[in-house]
């Protein structure tokens, strides 16, 4: 959870000069599963975080090219929305080694979640 708030969500907090609304954290196995979370969801060992411009300071779609072009991260999910703006943004971190920088966009298809490459 360190890792995730120090190297993402803080840089960015800062460059976005205001509040930032966090849908989801760390997530127990239990909680992860009521929602129908991946039974892989970084959630649940703490290295995700799916965040909202609620506050109107940036946009989801700025704050996902700001992280993209800025920060280092393992994945970055344009979560549904448009191709214009996403619903939320999850984010992970694992570490500077480990990171995949892996982005990737969430839409739904005959009733299921599914992730492209982007």
């Amino acid at each position: 959870m360190v890792g995730v708030a120090e190297n993402v969500f803080e840089p960015l907090r800062k460059w976005v000069d205001g509040p930032i609304k966090i849908n989801s954290f760390f997530r127990s196995v239990d909680l992860n599963k009521a929602i129908g979370g991946s039974s892989k969801s970084q959630h649940c060992q703490g290295r995700a975080i799916d965040i909202d411009d609620v506050y109107g300071y940036k946009t989801n779609a700025e704050m996902y090219k700001y992280i993209k072009n800025n920060l280092d991260f393992d994945q970055l999910i344009w979560e549904f929305g448009t191709d214009n703006n996403p619903d939320w943004l999850h984010v992970s971190y694992v570490s500077a080694d480990e990171n995949r920088r892996r982005c990737l966009k969430a839409e739904k298809q005959k009733g299921r979640t599914v992730y492209s490459i982007i």
